[in-house]
């Protein structure tokens, strides 16, 4: 019991620095962020930093991790017993709730810019859940299509990555005008134009006699 306990208390206080650091990175950048630095919003000596995290990288290596671990936990439970046409729409609100949340998502976005070229292993984790996040909205597309909801003849990969390129877009300029930027507004906008676009003709609601041509 003692050492399951250990366990669990070091995981804890894995979690909690891994939390610190992220803020710490979103405020300060990677290069301006020191292991002192992290010690002291944390509360303790470099050592105990020294303990979990081999250095400044591993530290930031685990704080990715945990970021990526939890959007992506976000999105799974999101699409749970809805139509794959619901699932890209839960999808977008999902992002959007992400990034309105607090300073942190700012943190990947920070970070690919500011170590994309220097740390390999974060340029790494980065690609992997872009890839991931890809492969997701893939699947979705697919069962979409197999279900007869998507027209047969889209390319499932290339609306994926239209979709993940539209939704980060939208993000990118969120936190570079979030006083004034639509957020919201573009990334459904952004949602609602591809789905008109894939959608299966005999899923297109009917027009109604008022919306009709004046012959």
């Amino acid at each position: 019991m003692t050492g399951d306990s250990s366990l669990r208390r070091g995981a804890q206080s894995r979690r909690e620095l891994t939390a610190i650091a992220i803020d710490c990175f979103s405020r300060f950048g990677f290069q301006g962020t020191s292991v002192e630095r992290i010690a002291r919003e944390a509360g303790v000596t470099k050592g105990a930093i020294y303990y979990h995290f081999r250095d400044k990288r591993d530290l930031l290596a685990a704080a990715v991790a945990d970021r990526i671990a939890e959007f992506e936990q976000r999105v799974t439970r999101a699409c749970r017993g809805v139509d794959p046409e619901e699932a890209l729409r839960r999808i977008g609100r999902v992002c959007v709730e992400h990034a309105r949340s607090d300073d942190r998502p700012r943190f990947i976005l920070t970070l690919l810019v500011e170590t994309i070229e220097t740390d390999p292993e974060v340029a790494a984790q980065l690609r992997a859940m872009m890839r991931r996040f890809r492969a997701f909205l893939r699947n979705l597309i697919q069962q979409g299509i197999a279900q007869g909801r998507f027209r047969r003849d889209i390319d499932a990969e290339a609306v994926a990555a239209s979709y993940t390129s539209s939704v980060l877009g939208a993000e990118i300029q969120f936190y570079q005008d979030p006083e004034r930027f639509a957020f919201e507004e573009s990334v459904e906008t952004a949602i609602d134009h591809l789905l008109e676009a894939i959608r299966s003709p005999r899923c297109l609601a009917p027009r109604s006699e008022e919306d009709s041509p004046l012959d």
